[in-house]
């Protein structure tokens, strides 16, 4: 669906892990270009530090000015001593929404929704890890599960071990899976965010990674570290030749149309009307990253 036919849409190039533990890191957060801010209650948040990180990220919202960051938080495991009470802690915070993690079927995400509901937050979208051969096999289901989904977000560390592979640069043992997950987040029109790049002091093979999360029809990559912001972004934003090209296929789409013809021929290539999407997807993303005032001005 072209972004500009959704009102709801916004860029989730970059996904900033942020632990909830660390009041230092989440300050920081606030100047961050980071599209998204994942305030994380579970996996890197110590079992004995649990409840002093609830308390102390439902203190830090308070000032919920994030700049332009879209704010989330991802809850512990319902069924985990803690998952109900991150619940009742945040549900009315002013935040956008909540992260449920190792989701594994669309009844799950149901129950976690009602749960949520439950706390108060029925106002609040909601957000799926997907990190098991479980999750996978049912990822169709969790898309189509509800509405309120807005995001797939793959936890591929997690689904690597499940599935006993050994994880290489170019990720050749994941690719199916996360092709799997893409396809059923596309068929329900829900964006999707690639797992993070763990490695930070590699960065070619960071950008490596950025490079195929968007080649693979990601909507953008979980980070883990500030650093990685400036190469996420980078790589999933339209630069100034997409746009042009996009702009000549809309025009050429258009002149077609008044002739009474539904395809258009550009330097001998065949337009069919599935680039014009193609095409208003492009446009529609560069024009809200320069709303955040982000990517290259076209010349």
């Amino acid at each position: 669906m072209p972004c500009n036919e959704d009102t709801n849409y916004r860029p989730r190039r970059s996904a900033l892990y942020v632990p909830a533990h660390k009041n230092k890191y989440i300050e920081k957060s606030r100047g961050l270009n980071a599209d998204t801010i994942i305030f994380d209650l579970q996996e890197s948040v110590p079992p004995s530090r649990k409840a002093e990180a609830r308390q102390l990220l439902v203190d830090a919202l308070a000032n919920s000015d994030f700049g332009y960051s879209e704010r989330i938080v991802r809850v512990n495991k319902l069924n985990s001593p803690w998952g109900l009470d991150d619940l009742a802690a945040i549900a009315e915070l002013d935040i956008d929404g909540v992260l449920f993690p190792n989701i594994e079927s669309g009844d799950e995400l149901k129950q976690a929704i009602i749960a949520l509901d439950n706390a108060g937050g029925e106002a609040k979208s909601v957000m799926a890890n997907i990190e098991s051969p479980l999750g996978v096999l049912r990822s169709e289901e969790i898309a189509a599960a509800s509405d309120r989904l807005t995001t797939i977000v793959m936890g591929t560390t997690d689904l690597a071990n499940s599935l006993r592979i050994n994880v290489t640069l170019d990720r050749q043992g994941l690719l199916t899976y996360l092709s799997m997950c893409i396809l059923a987040a596309r068929a329900h029109h829900k964006s999707i965010l690639d797992g993070p790049h763990f490695n930070l002091k590699d960065v070619e093979a960071c950008e490596f990674s950025c490079r195929q999360a968007r080649d693979l029809g990601f909507d953008g990559k979980a980070v883990i570290h500030p650093i990685q912001l400036t190469y996420t972004n980078d790589a999933l934003t339209p630069k100034g030749e997409d746009v042009r090209r996009a702009k000549a296929i809309i025009d050429a789409m258009e002149v077609a149309k008044s002739e009474g013809q539904s395809v258009a021929v550009i330097d001998d290539r065949l337009i069919e009307p599935c680039l014009e999407q193609w095409a208003s997807r492009v446009i529609c993303l560069f024009d809200k990253v320069h709303e955040i005032g982000q990517g290259e001005l076209l010349g």
